[in-house]
């Protein structure tokens, strides 16, 4: 009865800032990082007396991070009441031990995951909310027999530099792939028994990813959608519940109403996106403690939801690659909030800056649509256009095109250039305004010379920029050549990739046939 749900990291290549209010629109690439859910019962059978009880059994495990905690639930009021913490050792690079405290009441507010937390509550009253009283007794007997959940998160979500330099290997791809998958957070015993793990991500949305895959893998478990087939209006229909409920699980979890991207594209995948209005969930935080969770998703089921969301992928021949400069992270609320007491303190010009923004960031989905209809139109041309460019620089590409339509393509790879490099240069600008790094001095070094390798169409600093990962777009092969250069630079090329593919089920646990011994083991007693 086990089902496995698994939803994508993102990249926003356009739409920084802009995505946060409508009708602006961003551009986010859903990549080959994913997380995963794993739900299945907890008890085969249910006890005579077990319809009786209005209370079921949670089980939250996360081997990465080595934890596991257990839950009461209401079925009544949907209210989870953590129990217990099981003693849990982790054995880390270096071959100590590191040991959690069995009871955990007093890291509770280390240890709790509100994301997956909500993720559960919310799935639950989803399906309280969407069934008859003719099914409700079937989900009843379902719920009495315990959730198991189990949440894992692909490598590229996290930073695991220190591994690798601790095992002595190169800042390159093939070391990265060396590392066991789902390997764990690397953790800090310096203080002692009781051990906090130290989460350096890469800025992949993380926690929307794995939002969406609890809830996809309970709404699916509990029968409210059907993910095993993949097209048709009713399996749009099922994602759309699941974007509900990713959307207000997330938007609860953190607190805020974001933009709302990284949940989208970790629904439905890559494509164009423009926000929803908040109102649709922000109503429901005000009612959120005066009426039943019930009442209030279902409120929400039938809000109107504002969002768009356009396909859009890379054009053929083009790869997305990320690379980890090892500079730290950044915190994407405190820039969020920099950058809007600049609106409200310079209305005039943060207003222009935004137009210019957003005209850039127009011409740039322009070109990278006109180069998708290239390749539809005219394959062969195209193909020969990308692979002889994708061996120089920028400056000698106009060499490699002798006909109209290669001189054409080649023309619209450096409108979508030009446009990054507006894009870039008004961010810079918007940072300056309000004082904060959105793209720092040290990943402008990085990105200049990036975009002037061969085969780099487009370098950029994703989303909020900073100092989290920074993106490239490159032509045919050359992506190869690129990570060679980034380590020489000490930056890490992560293994991440496009793939438009959304939230999906899967047919088996992803730890399946994968060796899991290397740089951690677990054991829980």
């Amino acid at each position: 009865m086990a089902v496995i749900a698994s939803a994508p990291g993102k990249v926003l290549i356009t739409g920084g800032y802009l995505v946060l209010e409508r009708p602006n629109a961003g551009i986010v690439l859903s990549t080959n990082a994913r997380f995963y859910a794993i739900v299945k019962p907890i008890y085969d059978e249910l006890t005579p007396n077990s319809c009786l009880w209005s209370w079921t059994d949670l089980k939250l495990t996360s081997p990465q991070m080595g934890r596991e905690a257990i839950y009461k639930m209401s079925l009544k009021h949907f209210t989870l009441q953590c129990t217990s913490r099981h003693h849990i050792y982790i054995r880390n690079l270096c071959g100590s031990i590191c040991i959690i405290n069995k009871f955990w009441y007093v890291f509770l507010s280390e240890s709790r995951n509100p994301f997956v937390e909500y993720a559960v509550q919310y799935a639950v009253a989803a399906a309280y909310a969407t069934f008859g009283n003719d099914k409700k007794d079937a989900l009843q007997k379902l719920l009495l027999k315990g959730f198991d959940i189990t949440i894992l998160g692909g490598n590229d979500f996290y930073s695991y530099r220190n591994e690798i330099e601790a095992r002595g290997l190169p800042l390159t791809p093939e070391s990265l792939a060396s590392l066991p998958p789902f390997s764990s957070i690397t953790l800090n015993s310096s203080s002692g028994e009781s051990c906090k793990p130290e989460v350096a991500k890469t800025g992949l949305g993380s926690s929307a990813a794995m939002t969406t895959a609890v809830v996809a893998a309970l709404l699916n478990y509990l029968g409210v959608v059907n993910l095993s087939s993949s097209s048709g209006a009713q399996y749009q229909e099922n994602l759309d519940v699941v974007h509900i409920i990713a959307q207000m699980a997330h938007c609860i979890a953190q607190g805020k109403v974001g933009s709302g991207f990284d949940v989208s594209s970790a629904v439905y995948g890559s494509h164009r996106y423009v926000r929803f209005s908040p109102q649709v969930i922000s109503s429901a935080q005000n009612v959120i403690r005066a009426l039943p969770l019930e009442e209030v998703v279902s409120d929400v089921l039938k809000g109107k939801w504002e969002h768009e969301k356009t396909k859009f992928s890379l054009p053929p021949l083009m790869n997305l690659l990320l690379g980890e400069p090892g500079t730290g992270g950044s915190s994407t609320p405190s820039m969020v909030g920099a950058v809007k007491k600049w609106q409200k303190s310079d209305p005039q010009n943060s207003s222009n800056t935004w137009k210019q923004l957003s005209e850039a960031n127009t011409t740039l989905e322009a070109q990278l649509n006109l180069l998708s209809k290239f390749a539809e139109e005219y394959w062969e041309t195209y193909k020969a256009v990308i692979y002889n460019c994708s061996m120089y620089q920028s400056e000698k590409w106009r060499e490699q095109a002798s006909e109209t339509i290669s001189q054409e393509i080649v023309k619209t790879l450096f409108g979508a250039r030009d446009a990054m490099l507006n894009i870039r240069f008004h961010m810079r600008e918007m940072g300056k305004a309000a004082g904060i790094p959105i793209e720092p001095e040290s990943q402008t070094q990085l990105l200049d010379a990036t975009m002037n390798m061969p085969g780099v169409l487009l370098a950029g600093v994703p989303g909020a920029g900073g100092f989290d990962a920074v993106f490239a777009v490159t032509l045919g092969d050359s992506g190869q050549h690129l990570s060679k250069a980034w380590s020489s630079h000490n930056v890490l090329a992560l293994l991440v990739r496009e793939d438009p593919r959304g939230v999906s089920l899967e047919n088996a646990d992803p730890r399946t046939n994968q060796i899991t011994s290397g740089i951690s083991s677990i054991s829980i007693v």
